[in-house]
């Protein structure tokens, strides 16, 4: 029983010190936001749809590394009370799942994170066919707003 005590003991202690790292030249990337200067190819401005106080800009762009981004305004802002809301390329303003058909007319890009700016990889090409930005709140199956992208 010592032997054990003594083990855990020692495997704690390397455990604590091992977690503990005074090196602060550790840099870390948020990979999550551009390299460099975004270039805007497309943008539009949100459109409120079913009484949310959904507003702001999105816009498409390509930064110095060639990586899509979709981007939200400083001033972006939507109902975040209600559940995940989720982000939408659409080919309409319209939320219109297809799943037969693996929903050619969407492609999802994630979940809004918070309200004010913010950057969303977009990995692969964005299809010039889609032309809106719909934020779609699953919870109460209804689009919360949309941006249509010029």
């Amino acid at each position: 029983m010592k032997n054990l005590l003594v083990l855990l003991l020692t495997s704690s202690f390397v455990l604590f010190t091992a977690c503990d790292n005074d090196d602060d030249s550790v840099e870390i990337i948020d990979s999550s936001r551009p390299t460099g200067e975004l270039v805007v190819s497309r943008s539009g401005d949100f459109v409120t749809q079913n009484g949310t106080p959904t507003q702001g800009n999105a816009a498409l762009g390509t930064d110095e590394d060639g990586t899509n981004f979709l981007r939200f305004s400083n001033d972006f802002m939507t109902e975040l009370g209600t559940g995940t809301v989720s982000i939408y390329l659409s080919t309409s303003d319209t939320f219109m799942p297809d799943p037969g058909n693996g929903n050619p007319d969407l492609m999802v890009v994630g979940a809004v994170s918070g309200n004010g700016e913010a950057f969303y990889r977009i990995d692969g090409g964005v299809d010039s066919k889609y032309t809106h930005i719909i934020l779609w709140c699953g919870t109460a199956n209804i689009p919360f707003g949309n941006a249509p992208l010029q």
